[in-house]
């Protein structure tokens, strides 16, 4: 009797123990996230600004003035404000560019604090290196004017040329200036004496949504979360709880729900790029798949004419013409398989990227593809 409990007792530790093995590899599969992670909070969100400037101090690499007529514009008004009239004159330079001056102006961002900023060249100019931004008002979608902009432009490439070679390297007509612009004007919201939010998920999702509001009814132990959509939540403040929304967006973020998403492969024809996702299934079908090379090449041949024809020297034209096509590949895709197995069984064939497109769209035209195609 002791024999056999003690028999018992190792297989349930046995048991034990795999299971405990096997427990990562279940939760691998789970694609658990952060309700902070996956949802934007009604109201708090950034503002785009835009603004007209002048970059200058570059070394010859800015705008033609007679090519960009609003930078000459713009560098005149400029210099009247500044007490140096130009008007009928001749103005040269090419130290001088006109840029589109674009910011994100975070929510709750308060006068006096600093912002990143973003400038282009909107004229000819070869290059922002070494230029300096100019004092630069930033609108909103409103007309009004929400930051100033002004410093030294930092670019991530650069360009350099000789008589007969040049060199460029990234955009260097782009560049940024960190914290190169000052918040003159706030945009108001208060959101601490709200009594009802609204979580819009960036993912729209049924199943996500209904998760995301159980999730919260658990931690707050009343039904205050409700899935109004696919992609939207909405929390009403608990009438016992003892603080305002802020309290509660800080206490409910941190929550961990186990995310959805439809089955579907995002196509990218112009770079051959597929995406998968795991719920993607298919049918049992045949596939088929055959190559059709041409190479065409032109190798002219030089004719020379008979001495004393008076003839000219031409060219005859040659095309060498070759079409190779190799065997077809027939294969098997069973019912029901996995991601992993029809990524295994289609690169066992050796199909590229943009053959695998088109299998896919063949296999979505027959219905034996369980999952929606977006073609970019």
């Amino acid at each position: 009797m002791l024999k056999d409990t003690r028999s018992k007792s190792r297989w349930a530790a046995l048991l034990l123990g795999v299971l405990l093995a096997l427990l990562p590899a279940f939760s691998a599969h789970a694609a658990n996230a952060r309700i902070k992670d996956i949802v934007d909070i009604e109201g708090v969100r950034e503002n785009q600004l835009i603004g007209y400037g002048l970059v200058v101090g570059l070394n010859g690499t800015g705008d033609s003035l007679n090519n960009s007529p609003f930078t000459k514009q713009s560098l005149q008004a400029m210099l009247e404000r500044l007490g140096v009239n130009t008007r009928g004159e001749t103005v040269r330079t090419a130290n001088v560019a006109a840029v589109m001056v674009t910011a994100n102006l975070p929510p709750f961002a308060t006068q006096g604090s600093r912002i990143d900023v973003s400038v282009a060249a909107l004229g000819d100019a070869a290059s922002l290196q070494g230029g300096t931004l100019l004092v630069t008002t930033l609108l909103g979608a409103d007309g009004e004017v929400y930051a100033i902009a002004q410093g030294p432009v930092t670019i991530n490439g650069y360009s350099a040329s000789g008589d007969a070679a040049s060199i460029v390297t990234g955009v260097p007509t782009t560049g940024r200036i960190s914290s190169g612009a000052l918040v003159e004007k706030e945009v108001t919201f208060d959101l601490g004496r709200l009594r009802t939010l609204r979580l819009a998920l960036r993912n729209p999702d049924f199943t996500t949504s209904r998760r995301v509001a159980l999730a919260i009814n658990d931690f707050l132990g009343a039904p205050v979360g409700v899935p109004e959509d696919s992609g939207t939540v909405r929390i009403t403040l608990p009438a016992n709880f003892n603080g305002n929304i802020v309290d509660l967006i800080t206490d409910i973020e941190q929550l961990v729900v186990q995310t959805d998403m439809p089955a579907k492969i995002v196509i990218d024809e112009n770079s051959g790029i597929i995406v998968m996702g795991a719920n993607v299934r298919v049918s049992t079908v045949a596939v088929a798949q055959a190559n059709l090379t041409v190479t065409i090449a032109e190798s002219p041949t030089i004719v020379q004419p008979n001495p004393l024809s008076l003839g000219v020297t031409a060219a005859e034209p040659r095309t060498d013409l070759n079409v190779t096509t190799t065997e077809s590949k027939l294969a098997l895709v069973d019912e029901s398989i996995t991601l992993q197995q029809l990524v295994d069984g289609l690169n066992a064939l050796g199909i590229g990227p943009r053959d695998l497109i088109s299998i896919l769209q063949a296999i979505k035209a027959t219905g034996a593809l369980q999952a929606e195609i977006e073609v970019l």
